[in-house]
């Protein structure tokens, strides 16, 4: 079963998040695993949602238990998942995606970091990117 919350960053960005229950969202909102991916605003809150998948499981609680996956577990998997299926431009992103989004070198898919100044030159050129704020971990 999955619920979708739509929420909304302090600084009024409004994003989806999917959760196996409102005490899912609360935990991780808790442990501050939460991020809006525009701004990576980490003080967030619910809003009224008109969307909620519900599906049917017919495994055992037992059976359940042996798969469940900690939310750490999965943004460990999604950092990996980036970082190997992502190139890093660092501080040259917007320059490499500009040149790309004009035809200029090959479509790829990039990773890096932007000053505000040049997210909005990316926003007015058409580019399209999205922000995601990914943790540090030990090791």
């Amino acid at each position: 079963m999955v619920i979708i919350y739509d929420l909304r960053c302090r600084n009024a960005h409004k994003f989806e998040g999917w959760f196996k229950d409102r005490g899912a969202f609360e935990q991780q909102k808790t442990e501050r695993l939460i991020a809006c991916p525009v701004c990576g605003e980490a003080d967030v809150t619910l809003v009224p949602s008109s969307v909620a998948i519900r599906g049917r499981d017919a495994r055992s609680a037992s059976e359940k238990q042996k798969t469940e996956v900690s939310p750490l577990k999965v943004l460990r998997e999604f950092q990996e998942y980036i970082n190997k299926h992502f190139d890093d431009v660092g501080g040259r992103f917007a320059e490499v995606a500009l040149r790309i989004h004009h035809g200029e070198e090959e479509r790829k898919n990039i990773r890096g970091t932007t000053t505000s100044s040049e997210e909005e030159t990316l926003l007015e050129e058409g580019v399209q990117f999205i922000k995601i704020p990914l943790p540090k971990f030990d090791g």
